[in-house]
């Protein structure tokens, strides 16, 4: 198999993971805005791999594999380590919604290609959109420079919460047809 760049993009992404983690746990004052820095990057590099592989035509069955599931080990690490740090039931609700979300949708999809339902699977702007809010909400928690930047930054991680269980719904309600519950 031959890695393109779209491809190097998505494993630079989960190569990223354990250091923004590792800066995330230092006990320098400095560390957490690398972290910060570390999962901007990681961040970016979803955007940018993509947006690559759709211009250059470099679309593989791997980097297709690969990229969700770098997106969701990014994405679950940092809410993991928010949650961890902050240790309260702010942060924690939303980061659990948002994880179960998820999940369930991780499983949608992979039902909905098995039964040749791929329409339904579609990433709406919804989606894109939690997405965004989300990837602030946490590079402000990741930081957390001042109080007012976590203020923001909790705040937007409930819009993204309530944006990711707005989606979720829009995709079930789709697919609701072929359930087929009784």
């Amino acid at each position: 198999m031959q890695l393109n760049i779209p491809t190097w993009l998505t494993l630079l992404r989960i190569i990223l993971i354990p250091f923004f983690v590792l800066f995330f746990s230092l006990p320098f004052h400095w560390a957490p805005f690398i972290s910060a820095f570390l999962f901007i990057i990681a961040a970016l590099t979803d955007l940018i791999d993509g947006f690559i592989a759709r211009l250059w035509k470099q679309t593989t069955k791997f980097g297709a594999f690969l990229d969700p599931v770098a997106d969701k080990i990014m994405v679950v690490t940092a809410l993991v380590l928010v949650t961890e740090y902050y240790h309260t039931w702010l942060v924690t609700l939303p980061t659990i919604t948002m994880i179960a979300r998820e999940i369930i949708i991780s499983s949608f999809r992979t039902w909905m290609i098995k039964e040749g339902k791929n329409s339904c699977t579609n990433v709406s702007w919804i989606g894109k959109f939690k997405t965004a809010i989300q990837m602030i909400s946490l590079v402000g928690l990741l930081w957390h420079p001042n109080i007012y930047v976590e203020i923001i930054a909790i705040i937007l991680l409930y819009f993204a919460a309530i944006l990711a269980f707005w989606s979720m719904f829009k995709y079930l309600f789709a697919a609701w047809k072929y359930f087929n519950i009784v």
